[in-house]
């Protein structure tokens, strides 16, 4: 049980990485608080994670909205008393960029550019405040 003991907050907890990764700490006995823009895959995941004997705590918590990260870090850190890992795998819902590059919308191309760096930077940034103290 290499996170027995370890509180961690998954973010994007609901795709495929995410989900993965959150079954994996439940396995090794880390206390979990799951995230995700949109309930309803967070909520199949931690099904899972209570079916194979393991719990988690779920939230709706959009991981570009600074806001809305340093609400959820304060009631994990009231729920729990720490947190010990913080790990980002939010992911953008099907972007089908098909479009030949000569006719590629600016947005569409600098939307993943944008979005991954920002959603990491907020959410590590605030979990290290957290962390820190």
């Amino acid at each position: 049980m290499l996170l027995q003991d370890k509180v961690a907050v998954i973010y994007g907890a609901g795709g495929a990485i995410g989900g993965a990764v959150a079954r994996a700490f439940a396995r090794e006995g880390a206390t979990l608080f799951l995230t995700g823009r949109h309930r309803a895959p967070v909520e199949v995941v931690g099904k899972d994670i209570a079916a194979a004997g393991g719990s988690a705590d779920i939230a709706e918590v959009d991981a570009l909205d600074e806001k809305a990260v340093d609400e959820h870090l304060g009631s994990v850190i009231d729920r729990s008393g720490r947190i010990d890992i913080s790990f980002n795998a939010v992911g953008l819902p099907n972007p089908k960029i098909r479009a030949p590059l000569v006719e590629l919308d600016l947005e569409q191309f600098s939307l993943p550019i944008a979005t991954y760096p920002r959603s990491y930077f907020l959410t590590a940034r605030m979990a290290a405040r957290r962390m820190r103290q």
